[in-house]
């Protein structure tokens, strides 16, 4: 290939990104805008598909244009879904009067690893962090209201990260939800602190949701 000759005659003083074709470092760019994925890890992805047979790279790509047209959210739950509503929230055997609410749609994968879990989802698409701009507008929480009373909810767990914008998240939920007749919990103390729940082992967020304690209420300021 071009770019492998490229490399063989550039000399030690020669910047990096000059010896490289433009098209190899456009590619390593994009992976290394990622998440998780830093500049090594970024040039060892693209050196990977520039290795590989042509049709390896046309998958790929087919692969990442279906997922954006196919993959929407659930109207109601917003996990991600193909249909409108999806598989979980029109799944018969759950039990309709749980909900269980995570930040993410990768959350809602963790927990389903656990086995422990049967009830319904509310993924509110992230967590309150004031220094990033995000707000309780930001998220869908006016949504969560409304399920809990449109769905006879009679519990709901939060079950958001256990890092500093998850337990904002939690204590503002905790506030909003106090209503009679419904039981708000958090998941207990499993999960180490500033993890995310993508990370977690399923023996550990598992006993962590056997092991939710109610959320309580504060006592309103004078």
């Amino acid at each position: 290939m071009p770019w492998v000759a490229g490399w063989a005659t550039c000399s030690a003083g020669v910047d990096v990104a000059t010896a490289q074709a433009s098209a190899v470092q456009d590619l390593i760019d994009v992976f290394g805008r990622l998440p998780g994925i830093g500049p090594k890890s970024a040039q060892r992805i693209a050196y990977h598909l520039l290795k590989a047979d042509a049709e390896e790279s046309r998958r790929l790509a087919a692969a990442v244009v279906a997922a954006k047209e196919r993959v929407g959210f659930c109207s109601r739950c917003f996990n991600l879904s193909e249909t409108e509503i999806c598989a979980l929230c029109t799944d018969e055997r759950r039990d309709t009067h749980v909900l269980c609410v995570v930040e993410e749609p990768r959350d809602v994968i963790a927990v389903e690893r656990t086995r422990e879990y049967k009830g319904r989802y509310h993924v509110l698409g992230g967590a309150i962090d004031h220094l990033q701009g995000v707000g309780p507008e930001q998220l869908k929480i006016r949504e969560l209201l409304a399920r809990v009373d449109a769905e006879n909810i009679t519990e709901v767990i939060i079950c958001t990260n256990p890092n500093l914008e998850g337990e904002a998240t939690a204590l503002y939920l905790g506030r909003v939800l106090s209503v009679p007749g419904l039981t708000v919990s958090r998941i207990a103390s499993g999960l180490p602190v500033g993890g995310d729940l993508e990370y977690a082992d399923e023996l550990t967020l598992g006993r962590a949701l056997e092991g939710r304690r109610t959320v309580d209420h504060p006592a309103p300021a004078d």
